[in-house]
């Protein structure tokens, strides 16, 4: 049974920083690509970030470049999103998510797993 846990969301002041971290559990995850997706209140899923297994590569939505890093450690089985310079419109919950895939990362119907969300809110 594969498990995704989000943790280190909170209350924020606009320009502050939080990091998120994803524990994984029941899939082999050096063999899976982690991502990133948000949601906000009355707003559609959006892909935030991904770290592919196949390549090491990363990607992130435009929205998000430069103030976001994604990274992984396959030996803890956990994915983290650093998040810097945060702003108001970050406010939403992210979602981790798992796939074997390593293509079209930033559609999350690529994806096979997801964790619960873990709530992020940006004050101004």
């Amino acid at each position: 049974q594969v498990q995704l846990v989000e943790s280190g969301g909170g209350l924020v002041q606009a320009g502050g920083s939080l990091r998120l971290s994803c524990a994984a559990s029941g899939l082999t995850f050096s063999t899976h690509t982690m991502a990133w997706f948000r949601q906000a209140p009355g707003k559609e899923r959006e892909f935030v970030a991904a770290f592919s297994w196949n390549g090491g590569s990363r990607n992130y939505a435009d929205s998000v470049k430069g103030r976001f890093t994604i990274s992984r450690d396959n030996a803890k089985n956990t994915v983290y999103l650093q998040m810097n310079s945060l702003k108001p419109e970050d406010t939403a919950v992210y979602y981790c998510a798992a796939t074997y895939r390593w293509s079209g990362l930033n559609t999350g119907a690529r994806y096979d797993y997801w964790g619960q969300g873990t709530q992020v809110t940006v004050s101004s």
